[in-house]
This record gives structure tokens, C-alpha cells and sequence, in this order.
């Protein structure tokens, strides 16, 4: 935590004051236009910009920083707009989360090099939100979040379609062939609408989400659509606030709690919200050196009902759960029903009981009562078995029930490019009682745990009317999918675990009740394999990639590098000249 005095802000060390250095500052940044009274001491606020034309989610964002700055400047500080790396999820390869903590290494050293006493960060698309409050997190200034917001929902031939839930079963129905080439690739406009992250409760909303419920964003926060005025206002608001909490010193570790993690769990839950909110809630966790672990998922989120009917484990969208009342009306349920921590204080002073006491729900089909869930058991589950010692992560909510307790033949796959090879061979032996193993895809595997962990199914399965397999990796999966998909499996492949040493016909059991995932192979038999085995060799053995392979954690750690772990404040004692 920072050692910073609150009684003379962290700008005035560069502005304040009559020596050479405080002569450079203030007279480069008159360059811009700004008058004498600019450095007076009043508080100096980064807008932390993940905008680019290579992140479509997030093309908005130079409006929405605009309206942050309005706010600043209507309560009487200085906003100066920064830019910091941006990570496209659709774009990026070999995967944006390969460079999450390379972008949160950023942030952190923008904000702690630079005469800031707040900060706003306008993150959207699915890895910009972690990685700007991991970065945030490990300097612990006063800082909040503005999000981008969900675009507009996708329609189709009438039909109302969801990003990525609907790549997946339409690609599946064209290899079902239900559905023709160029149906497919018209329903390539129908889908992506506006500016705005994906409109199912994929990662990016779920993240959105997540902010909210961690109390580091205004309320509505989660929800407002990208292109609606209010996320304007909003933005306008989050501005004046970020100044009053520099007034207040209200820093990010007095926001990020154990009980505000324990609240974003459980509201994680009851949205069906992406397996990916674990990695990255361990992660920023981390930074501001909070205990979190898969334990506390199980734990906490087990029995918690999904009362969001969006999909992929529902049928609406996210301008569906705004007009129903958003997010304020999700953790209003939960906490009436003693889930949350009410007492938790947010980044407007007030806590998240009287941030909700007002919230209504108008629309119950969307968000559901809790005594008439979507799914009684929502949150995600962790099993853990001699296949993942370490843990791995299932989203129950969208699985085949049938498929949570399954006995099957291990079918193996020893990279992606195995996976995309094998899977078109017509004579491969596979049918739907099969287990479907991938390896090699994990934080150091891939590298980055690309969200390849869905697998598509074989064509010749998909033709028999066969919609879901279970499916095993050390991958992620994109927020938007969907099926009985065991991902994260930790430790991964390519750091030895058990995983590497599953081989065709094997079997193996999962039991998500039990929380078991078994692979049926001895002790003495695993051994034999492990002597044989040899780590797979890496892409690239230079630059920021061997740097991430080489330090970067396991899945159940946060896939954090391990030196950027924890919290290293805000204070620069020395001078730049």
C-alpha cells in the first residue's frame, strides 16, 4: 500500500513548488493550453484509455473519456487522457490473454510514473477490465471503473442472436448441414450491431459485472449499453466522483476487500457468469494481496442460483437484463436473501445495500426470482482428481445435466493443430459417450490459455443429432459458449500435470456433485508415462513470450506472472531530471 502523504497530493511533487524540476513539469504541460491556476493544487485525474480501431468492443471510448473529463473538470480537477495498450479479444493472436499482464504491467507503470492523485479506467473488451484494475491494484490510488457497455443485440431472420453463443451453434449447424454457407455468412452483419462488448453474459460482461459488484464503478455500471445516452451520464458522473474520492482518499484497497471479492462470487453465480471471472478475480486479488482461491469459488458460489436468463445458459441479452433493471436488481435478491456483504463499502462512499435499497425489477423473465431460478445451482464448480490435483473449472449452468456425472473414453488431442487435424478425419473412433482431451493450451502451452477449450464436436456425431460431449483441457472458453466443457485444468500440459499423460482409450470419470474428475490409469502406469514424457518445445524461446512462459503462474493462481504479484504502491522518490 502506498506510503503517499494525503495531506499534500502525489501531483504537487511535480507541480508544486519553484525548483528546476517543478520549472519542466509545469511548462511542458502549459504546451497543451493550461492557464497558471491549473497547478494550484487541485487534483489531477488520468483517464486511462484502452480505446483503439484494433479493439472494435471499444471504439467508443473516445467519447465516453470525453464525458469523464467533463465531470472532472465540473468538480474541480484536471483531467489528462493517457493512452495505455489495448487488447482486442477477436484480433489478438495467438490469444489476448497472453498479453493481459503485459497490459497490466503498463497500466501500473503509466499511473505510478505520472503526477496523477486518481485515476479512471474506461475498459470494455474482455482482457482490458482485468488488466487495467490489475495494473491500478498493485499502485493503490484512488481510482474507479467506467465500462463500455454491451452493443446492441444481434437479430437474425427475426431472431434474436448473441456474440459467440451464436458463432458456435451456427459453425455447428453448417457442419450439421442445417444451415448453408451463405446463411452463415449472412448472419455475420446481423450479429455485431454497434460499439460495445458482446451482448450475451460473456467475459466482458461478466467482468462489467464483476466491477460493479466489487463496488469499484457506480451503480448501473454493468449493464447500460454501449450506444445509450445514460452510459454518457454515467461516464459524466464517474468523472465528478473520482474527484471526490481524492478529496476523501479513498484508495483502491479500501474498495477491493475480502468481503467485496466474496460479493462478486456470489453475484457471479446468479448471472451465470464466465468461467474466466476466476482467473481473473485470483488475479486481481493478487495485486492487492487479498487471500483468494478456487476453494472460495466452490465454496462461496456452489449453492447460489442463476437468476439471470441471459445467455449462453439463457435466452436474453444484455439490453434485455438493463430495461429489467440491471445488475442493482441481481444483488438486491441476493442480499435480501443474506448472500452478500450489504456493509461493503463502494467507490461513492455508500455501501451496497443503500446502492440497491431503490432497485426494481421489470422484468421477472429476465431476472428471475430466486425461488424460481434458471439454474438452482449456478455457480461454477471446482473439481479437483488425479487428472487436476490443482483444481479445474466447470460452468454448470452451461452443461447437459445428463453429462455432469459421465464415464467415458478418453479421445485425445495433443495440441490445437492435432485438434483441428484429427477431429475432420471421417474413421476417427469417437462417438458421444467419448471424452474429448485437449492439451497444450494452458497459460504456458498455448502460449496464453487461449479460449479454444470448447471443442467443436465431430461432424459425424453432429449429424446424428448430438449437441454436447465433455469436453477437457487446460484452455479457457470464451464467456459466450457453452457445453460440458471442464477447462483450466491445473497443472497444465505443458508444466507436466497428468493431463500430458492421458492417452487415447483411456478412461476417464467426472462427477460434478462430487466435484471429482478421475483419470483411470494406476499410479505405477502414470509414472511409466512420465518418465517417457517431454515438455513440448515453445514458439518462440525470445521477447515478451519467453519472458511469460518462463515466470507466468498456473490457473489457479491467476495465470499472473509471478513478480507482478502484490501490491508495490504509488511513491517515486526521484526526480526525472
Amino acid at each position: 500500500m502506498s506510503t503517499e502523504s494525503p495531506k499534500k497530493r502525489r501531483s504537487q511533487h511535480w507541480f508544486g513548488g519553484t525548483s528546476k524540476d517543478n520549472f519542466i513539469h509545469r511548462s511542458w504541460m502549459k504546451s497543451e493550453g493550461l492557464p497558471d491556476d491549473s497547478f494550484d493544487g487541485r487534483p489531477v485525474i488520468g483517464i486511462c484509455n484502452t480505446w483503439s480501431e484494433l479493439t472494435p468492443c471499444n471504439q467508443h471510448f473516445r467519447q465516453i473519456a470525453e464525458r469523464v473529463k467533463h465531470g472532472v473538470l465540473q468538480a474541480g480537477g484536471i483531467a489528462v487522457e493517457f493512452p495505455v495498450s489495448s487488447l482486442g479479444e477477436t484480433l489478438m493472436r495467438p490469444t489476448a490473454m497472453l498479453y493481459r499482464n503485459l497490459a497490466s504491467m503498463d497500466v501500473e507503470e503509466a499511473i505510478r510514473a505520472h503526477p496523477l492523485d486518481g485515476v479512471v479506467l474506461l475498459a470494455g473488451c474482455d482482457k482490458t477490465t482485468p488488466a487495467t484494475l490489475m495494473g491500478a491494484a498493485s499502485v493503490d490510488l484512488p481510482t474507479l471503473v467506467v465500462s463500455g457497455g454491451a452493443m446492441l443485440n444481434g437479430n437474425y431472420r427475426g431472431e434474436a442472436i448473441g456474440s459467440g453463443t451464436h458463432v458456435w451453434k451456427f459453425s455447428e449447424a453448417v457442419n450439421a448441414g442445417k444451415m448453408t454457407l451463405p446463411q452463415f455468412m449472412q448472419a455475420e452483419s446481423c450479429m455485431s450491431r454497434s460499439a460495445g462488448v458482446c451482448m450475451t453474459m460473456g467475459t466482458a460482461s461478466t467482468m462489467a459485472s464483476m466491477v460493479e459488484a466489487l463496488g469499484v464503478s457506480l451503480p448501473t455500471n454493468a449493464a447500460i449499453p454501449a450506444v445509450d445516452s445514460r452510459r454518457l451520464e454515467l461516464a459524466q458522473r464517474s468523472g465528478r466522483m473520482i474527484v471526490d474520492m481524492v478529496e476523501r482518499d479513498m484508495r483502491l484497497s479500501q474498495v477491493l476487500t475480502r468481503e467485496a471479492f466474496e460479493n462478486a462470487i456470489r453475484v457471479c453465480g446468479a448471472i451465470g457468469g464466465s468461467t474466466n471471472a476466476v482467473i481473473h478475480l485470483i488475479a486481481i486479488a493478487g495485486r492487492m494481496g487479498v487471500p483468494l482461491s478456487l476453494d472460495d469459488w466452490d465454496r462461496l458460489g456452489k449453492d447460489i442460483p442463476t437468476i439471470v436468463n441471459l445467455m449462453p445458459s439463457g435466452e436474453y441479452l444484455m439490453e434485455d437484463f438493463y430495461y429489467a433493471g440491471g445488475l442493482p436488481v441481481v444483488m438486491k435478491r441476493l442480499l435480501e436473501a443474506g448472500l452478500l456483504h450489504g456493509d461493503a463499502i463502494t467507490v461513492n462512499n455508500r455501501t451496497q445495500a443503500q446502492n440497491v435499497e431503490h432497485a426494481e425489477c421489470f422484468n421477472d423473465k429476465v431476472i428471475r426470482p430466486l425461488n424460481q431460478p434458471l439454474v438452482e445451482q449456478g455457480g461454477l464448480a471446482i473439481l479437483r482428481g488425479n487428472l487436476a490435483p490443482q483444481g479445474a473449472v466447470i460452468k454448470p449452468s452451461a452443461a447437459t445435466a445428463s453429462l455432469l456425472q459421465h464415464r467415458g473414453r478418453a479421445v485425445v488431442f495433443e495440441n490445437i493443430e492435432h485438434y483441428k487435424e484429427r477431429i475432420m478425419e471421417p474413421d476417427l473412433d469417437i462417438d458421444e459417450n467419448c471424452v474429448m482431451v485437449l492439451k497444450n493450451c494452458g497459460p504456458k502451452g498455448y502460449p496464453g490459455m487461449a479460449e479454444v477449450g470448447n471443442m467443436g464436436l465431430p461432424a459425424k456425431v453432429l449429424k446424428t443429432g448430438v449437441k454436447d460431449m465433455v469436453r477437457i483441457s487446460d484452455a479457457r472458453m470464451s464467456g459466450t459458449a457453452y457445453g460440458t466443457v471442464i477447462l483450466h485444468v491445473a497443472p497444465e500440459a505443458a508444466a507436466g500435470g497428468n493431463l500430458a499423460l492421458v492417452q487415447d482409450g483411456d478412461w476417464i470419470e467426472v462427477d460434478v456433485n462430487q466435484r471429482r474428475i478421475h483419470l483411470e490409469v494406476s499410479d505405477e502406469e502414470l509414472a511409466v508415462r512420465r518418465a517417457l514424457w517431454r515438455a513440448p518445445e515453445p514458439a518462440m524461446t525470445s521477447g515478451y513470450q519467453k519472458l511469460y512462459i518462463d515466470r507466468v503462474n498456473q490457473a489457479d493462481q491467476g495465470a499472473d506472472m509471478d513478480f507482478l504479484v502484490g501490491c508495490r504502491g504509488a511513491a517515486v522518490p526521484r526526480e526525472s531530471h
